[in-house]
């Protein structure tokens, strides 16, 4: 095990740190997180999703995290470790960040597009670029080429290296935009005050509902990230100390966006006579901010150049993790080399892709082609994993080690999270005296928030989408029955590998080279 630590994992804390926060830190955190909180009250949405980063966030990241470093293993095997009936609840961590990076990966796409056009002017190429599907697979491939070269390259080696440049020049380029839009002067304080004053009668449930769905998307949780990446942290790497640092740093990279965004948007409102612009979703990030950035002058294509780079370095180290869980397990179950592995797990990502991007350029262009349940298929397939299928993932986990981990001799002992306190210190998860709270909260109080989640999501869509929103619940849900199908099937009764097995791989490939 030493050995897997030492040559197969991260080599520090603050490097695992790093590489987590950029799992985390990603798309939403720099147009999602804004929005929502200048929609909904400002300070006041903020406040409350702080609260459930707390309840929420904090518990499933420990409770995953602590899965795969209890197992040195990818997900599936993790959970096999500890129940081999709920093996299947890994085998949904792989499955649904293959999914997400299928569609991410066009978002990343744009983002480069964006910051190498910077200075030849972007607000108005979003349609165009769209609707050009040879542009759109070209600047797709050129994304995913950059992930897979830092993936290609092992933890320490890629993953781990990457985070710890990437991550620092992400946070300076944030924090000299963030001043750089205080500083336009006209605007900038009426964007503050949409920003960040705290209005409550703007909360309302929708608001509070939103903060606790923001909470739990943000963080990477439900999906395989934080137990991968856990299961490469050794002994030396903390658990309550790294979690708490990710969830600072991921909320502080929210907060700065929304400085740099409002303040930017509501001077360029301001010196062009109150002209309204789109503030949500894509169309900020794609349409709303060129123009801003263009109305700056020469200046402008700098800044353009330097947030855009921005966006693609917080894309990447997403897409990184997120491939990351996948090749993991087709290294360790199928036995094959990294290298190898995420050449054929990015290929036919890739390859999934180009229907995903031509959809999108369609959408973009108002055109109503190539949709499911009449989204577009990156809209569609992101309602499937972000509200259906990752907050079944992150109940499995605190289920996982909330119910299942303890095996008390007495069944009264089962609902006693005293009992639960003291079986995961002695399994080795010593996060201090936050222990006890955590035993109540991953038990009790962190279930019943993420059954509320996805319940009031599943009803969101049902009553926006009609019918259409039905299709989208039926076809997370056949994903999920697919895939437990598949588990008990092919996988539980089977070796899944873990991360000595990769080392074994890696030795066995080394020495095949030096003997040729």
């Amino acid at each position: 095990m030493s050995n897997v630590k030492k040559r197969n994992g991260f080599s520090s804390g603050i490097g695992f740190i790093l590489a987590t926060a950029g799992s985390a830190i990603g798309l939403g955190n720099l147009w999602s997180f804004p929005y929502k909180t200048a929609k909904y009250g400002g300070a006041a949405y903020v406040f409350m999703y702080i609260i459930f980063v707390i309840l929420i966030g904090t518990t499933v990241m420990i409770a995953e995290l602590y899965i795969g470093k209890r197992a040195q293993a990818n997900p599936v095997s993790a959970y096999k470790k500890v129940n081999k009936k709920v093996g299947w609840i890994g085998l949904f961590a792989v499955v649904i960040p293959f999914i997400i990076v299928c569609y991410y990966s066009i978002l990343g796409g744009y983002t480069v597009k964006f910051a190498l056009n910077s200075f030849s002017g972007n607000s108005n190429i979003v349609n165009s670029f769209a609707g050009n599907v040879g542009e759109v697979i070209l600047f797709t491939a050129i994304f995913v080429v950059l992930a897979v070269v830092i993936v290609m390259s092992g933890i320490k080696g890629g993953i781990e290296k990457a985070s710890k440049v990437l991550m620092p020049i992400l946070f300076l380029i944030l924090i000299a935009i963030a001043i750089y839009s205080l500083c336009l002067g006209e605007g900038v304080m009426q964007g503050l005050d949409f920003y960040l004053n705290p209005k409550f009668s703007q909360l309302g449930f929708e608001g509070v509902l939103a903060s606790m769905s923001q909470a739990f998307f943000s963080l990477s949780l439900g999906m395989g990230i934080i137990a991968s990446y856990g299961s490469y942290a050794g002994k030396e790497i903390k658990v309550g100390k790294s979690v708490t640092m990710v969830c600072i740093f991921d909320t502080l990279v929210a907060l700065l966006a929304g400085l740099a965004i409002f303040p930017a948007v509501y001077h360029y409102q301001a010196i062009n006579g109150g002209s309204n612009l789109r503030l949500d979703g894509v169309l900020l990030m794609f349409q709303t901010l060129p123009l801003v950035f263009e109305s700056m002058g020469a200046f402008g294509s700098i800044v353009s150049l330097f947030f855009f780079s921005m966006i693609v370095i917080a894309a990447l180290t997403s897409v990184i993790s997120l491939f990351e869980v996948v090749t993991q397990f087709v290294i360790q179950k199928f036995k094959v080399h990294r290298k190898k592995a995420i050449l054929i797990v990015s290929a036919i990502t890739f390859l999934i892709s180009i229907p995903i991007g031509i959809s999108l350029g369609f959408a973009m262009n108002g055109q109503n082609k190539l949709i499911l349940c009449q989204e577009n298929l990156l809209d569609f397939f992101d309602l499937v994993t972000n509200n259906i299928l990752m907050p079944l993932g992150a109940l499995g986990a605190c289920i996982t080690i909330g119910w299942l981990l303890e095996k008390p001799k007495k069944a009264r002992q089962r609902f006693s999270p005293m009992n639960l306190y003291r079986t995961l210190k002695e399994d080795g998860l010593d996060i201090g005296f936050f222990g006890k709270i955590f035993a109540v909260i991953v038990k009790y109080v962190t279930p019943l928030l993420i059954i509320f989640v996805e319940v009031f999501g599943i009803i969101d869509i049902v009553n926006k989408k009609g019918m259409n929103g039905v299709g989208i619940i039926l076809t997370a849900l056949g994903i999920a029955i697919i895939s437990i199908a598949i588990y008990f099937i092919f996988f539980q009764n089977k070796p899944t590998g873990t991360n000595e097995d990769e080392l074994v791989i890696d030795e066995a490939v080394k020495k095949k080279a030096e003997q040729n």
